[in-house]
Parts: structure tokens; sequence; C-alpha cells
């Protein structure tokens, strides 16, 4: 068995490319979705076409039990966890503006993406400790953020709040784990064809079009995959609490 890499949120999207490309570079990869397989036929397909070696894990990362469980059974099934891909996230189930936004909506957004990347990341840390080193570090953890976490858009200002909040997260396990062994990196995407920007393509064709994106395409799930893929290797061993932004350069401010 080669070393274990766990990906949250890996049924589709940028967590498929990342589970796809993590296991055509050797990793055995543990999927956390929170349903069955069975609901993700193409994804399984694609796994078994690919040879990945692939198991998945139904649970809840906003779940404090399902959290618990998940680890547990990933440690049972694999022995180890060497690399956690913090990939699952939600978008607010209805955009509005920040004076209406409502506690729940903040608390489904925050208690996700923001909570549960939180403890997982303290789970799985306190599980490499518990390890043998397999290879040049303890072991790894990427935090998936987005552009999100330093731009602001007044109509999902939870999400907004939960992304910065990871960044956050990825500086202070940096800081906790670094003497550990354990290195920990962001990678901050920004428009991305996925299922969650379907439903704002014109808003996003137009930026495109009027120059907002230095490199003027939407990005794909490959892109981010393969930022993740550089961080989870063994080259990268004097960085920690380092971020790539995968958003084609829309981070640049420009006079």
């Amino acid at each position: 068995m080669g070393k274990v890499a766990v990906v949250t949120g890996g049924s589709r999207g940028i967590g498929r490319a990342i589970a796809i490309k993590l296991g055509q570079n050797g990793f055995d990869v543990g999927i956390v979705a929170t349903r069955g397989e069975e609901n993700y036929p193409e994804t399984v397909k694609i796994f078994r076409e690919s040879g990945i070696s692939v198991q998945w894990f139904c649970g809840d990362i906003g779940s404090s039990g399902d959290r618990q469980r998940i680890i547990q059974e990933i440690v049972a099934s694999f022995g180890r966890i060497d690399l956690l891909v913090n990939n699952a996230g939600v978008a607010p189930k209805i955009r509005g503006d920040l004076l209406t936004m409502t506690e729940e909506s903040f608390d489904y957004v925050v208690g996700t993406n923001a909570k549960g990347t939180m403890f997982m990341c303290q789970q799985v840390a306190n599980q490499m400790l518990k390890q043998e080193r397999s290879g040049r570090k303890r072991g790894t953890i990427i935090n998936i953020s987005s552009c999100s976490s330093q731009v602001v858009s007044i109509n999902r200002g939870e999400y907004c709040i939960s992304k910065a909040g990871v960044s956050m997260i990825t500086k202070l396990f940096a800081a906790r784990l670094a003497s550990e062994g354990i290195l920990v990196f962001e990678v901050r995407p920004g428009v991305i064809a996925t299922d969650m920007t379907d439903g704002v393509q014109e808003k996003y064709n137009r930026l495109i079009d009027s120059g907002a994106f230095p490199i003027a395409r939407w990005g794909y799930p490959e892109d981010v995959a393969n930022a993740v893929n550089l961080f989870a290797q063994d080259e990268i061993l004097y960085s920690t609490g380092s971020v790539i932004d995968v958003d084609g350069g829309f981070h640049l401010r420009q006079l």
C-alpha cells in the first residue's frame, strides 16, 4: 500500500479532479462525501477506468460525530493518513443581500466550510502524530479556500467569511505543526467551471471578457488539482502556510 490521501468533497468537481490526480501519482485515495458512491456513477466509472485505488466514506464534515467516525473508518481501512485535502464546501442555498442574510444560512455555510475544515485538520493532525514518518515529512494538510477569502461578495457574505476562516485555519495549523514535520498549505481557486458556478456563468463570462482576469479564461478543476499535487509531493519541504492562487491572476492589483 502506498501513501494515503483523504479528499473531502471528492465525489465531483474540484474534489474529483484532485482525487484522480493524486491517485495517478501513487496515492491510495479515501473519498469523503455526504452520499454513497452509488449516487455518482460517472465518478465511479472514471476511478475504475483510471485504475485508481479508492475507497468511499460517507458523512458530513460539519458533524462532530461523522468526522470522528469517518477518520476511524479510514484508518481502519488504510492503516494511516499521509495527506488530507480539505476540499468539501457549500455555498449559500440562496444568495441574498448582507442586510437580509439569515443566521441559519450563516451557520450552514460556516459550519461546513470553516468549522468542518478546522476540526478535520485537528483530528487528522492528531492521527498523523501517532504514525511513523513515511517519506521526508510526517504528513501534509492542504486546505482549499477561495478568492472569496479576500474579495467581497455582498450577496454571499457567509461564504466569504467561511473562506477567510479557512485561510486563517491554514496559518494556525501551519504554525502549530511545523515542528512536528506536518506541512500545511492553502490552494485558493478563483472562477472554476463546476456545478457550483453553473448558475452564474453569464456574470463570470462578462468579467472574463472585460479583462478582469489576466489569464482570460475559466479555470478548470484540473488546474486546482495540479496545484494540490505540487504541495502533496515531497519536493516542497522548506515552506509551510504557503498559498497558491489558482485564479488566472485575478488577485493581482493593477493600475
